[in-house]
């Protein structure tokens, strides 16, 4: 069973980012950690999700947050951020304080009348 999949930015480390795993056995009542690093040139690491199809979201988590290309992933996109965001915030190398954006958002549509607000 994998448990989690999360990322870490070591800078300063020439393999700086590292893709971990929590796997766990529920039969033999083991845990697991598997720690893999890349290279922020090359981030790339096979994906699990057809091992696990558990990782399928925190993958997508760990690319859109730390830059991290799971090769073999199905749908490799961003779930956080919007799209078209450059950069990867969780990234130690990522500008403090974030990056000025002007909001591009959804419309807030008018309460609905048939109710009472009071």
């Amino acid at each position: 069973l994998c448990s989690s999949v999360s990322g870490v930015d070591y800078l300063g480390s020439a393999a700086r980012l590292h893709s971990i795993y929590q796997l766990t056995s529920m039969t033999y009542r083991h845990r697991v950690r598997l720690e893999v690093a890349v290279t922020a040139e090359d981030p790339h690491v096979p994906s699990v999700t057809k091992l696990w199809p558990t990782a399928d979201w925190q993958e997508r988590e760990t690319y859109d947050m730390f830059g991290i290309i799971y090769d073999g992933h199905p749908a490799l996109t961003r779930i956080l951020m919007p799209d078209d965001w450059d950069g990867f915030p969780q990234r130690k190398d990522y500008p403090l304080g974030g990056i000025p954006v002007q909001y591009k958002g959804a419309t807030i549509p008018p309460p609905d009348e048939r109710r009472a607000y009071r």
